[in-house]
């Protein structure tokens, strides 16, 4: 007995594709706005903290003087004597220090989200690939050589700068000309990373008590002394590469999941992606180290926060870590200045409490996938 085809079968099979794809996209659609709600909301608690944080302080100013100095900065009113006294609080010791700890923290975590997805290691950070100590060395050299003392004193700002881009270049180069897998390549950055530890040490072996103070209170991080200039420079760093590496992202994405054969399939240029991504990020680690010091656990904690809250594409990734980086400093340098008030606990102490837990967390759990 011959059985005939149904002639709506086809038909039928076409329009199940259909609905399954409509389907499909709708929940992409929806997860999409999801993703973009949640960096919105994260940019606005960041906004919201910072200005909580320009109203924290030992000198009487609350959130209403706040917005009272900022309102006559912005509209050029007269103001009287109590509020030149704000405006000068306001505007030359708390504004700076509470935007360079936005953008510091923005570019030190974006530098180690993008670091971790092209080494393909969640343990990977700007301070473990030896950029951050290289930038201490160098801060150290500055002090006893340039006669530097803060991390404002441009001696302090070009040794770390002149350093880390070394290191930096040193690590990039070898990479490139030994071809390195991502694993060697960690192993040399943490080599490098204790060379620079004993360096400095070594330096401060020989350095006198004044010499060996401000040494000690630049490698602790902070965002003490903020200048407007530091500010602009890290400001307009920040906003120049951040799109770069968002509209790199699905490269970035392709490495960090599929691995390099499989970029490779895909038509990535897996070493030229991985020598130019990792250089923008270390001009943003090592630009923010040279201006507020070593803030070492930003670029490892930064990173999973956003992870944990907003998952591992890059695409969201990238652009929310550094709002968690931003919101991570400002909330540790608001803490620092109230906690054993009137003393500051450095932005870079508090940041450690928070990420030492967590890295070492990491380190039991072998965790060796972002998914």
């Amino acid at each position: 007995m011959t059985r005939t085809a149904d002639p709506a079968a086809p038909a039928d099979v076409e329009a199940l594709r259909r609905e399954v794809d409509e389907a499909f996209r709708a929940q992409r659609a929806r997860r999409t706005r999801l993703r973009v709600a949640l960096v919105a909301g994260g940019f606005l608690l960041l906004v919201v903290s910072s200005v909580v944080a320009l109203a924290v302080g030992g000198a009487g100013v609350g959130l209403r003087e706040v917005v009272g100095a900022i309102g006559h900065w912005l509209t050029g009113s007269a103001s009287s004597p109590d509020d030149e006294r704000t405006q000068a609080i306001v505007l030359q010791l708390r504004l700076p220090r509470v935007l360079l700890a936005v953008v510091a923290g923005a570019a030190l975590s974006v530098a180690g989200v993008v670091m971790q997805g092209l080494l393909r290691n969640p343990l990977v950070s700007p301070f473990t690939l030896g950029i951050s100590p290289a930038a201490a060395f160098g801060a150290a050299l500055g002090i006893l050589f340039l006669g530097g003392a803060g991390t404002a004193s441009p001696g302090v700002v070009a040794g770390a700068l002149v350093t880390s881009l070394a290191c930096a270049g040193l690590i990039l180069a070898l990479s490139t000309l030994k071809k390195m897998e991502p694993t060697t390549l960690i192993l040399l950055g943490m080599a490098l990373t204790q060379l620079f530890v004993a360096l400095t040490a070594a330096l401060q072996y020989v350095a006198d008590e004044q010499a060996i103070a401000a040494i000690v209170r630049w490698t602790f991080g902070t965002v003490n002394g903020a200048t407007w200039p530091q500010v602009a420079v890290l400001a307009a760093l920040v906003a120049a590469l951040l799109p770069v590496l968002v509209s790199r992202s699905g490269t970035l994405n392709a490495i960090a999941f599929a691995g390099d054969d499989a970029a490779r399939a895909l038509g990535v240029h897996v070493s030229r992606t991985r020598f130019g991504l990792i250089a923008v990020s270390v001009v943003l680690t090592a630009v923010t180290v040279s201006f507020t010091g070593v803030i070492g656990f930003v670029g490892l904690v930064g990173p999973h926060i956003a992870r944990l809250v907003i998952g591992a594409d890059h695409r969201f990734l990238v652009p929310f870590s550094a709002v968690s980086g931003g919101l991570l400093v400002v909330v540790a340098d608001t803490l620092g200045r109230v906690v054993l008030y009137p003393a500051v606990v450095p932005v870079g102490i508090v940041v450690a409490f928070v990420g030492a837990p967590l890295f070492l967390n990491l380190v039991l759990a072998r965790k060796r996938s972002f998914l």
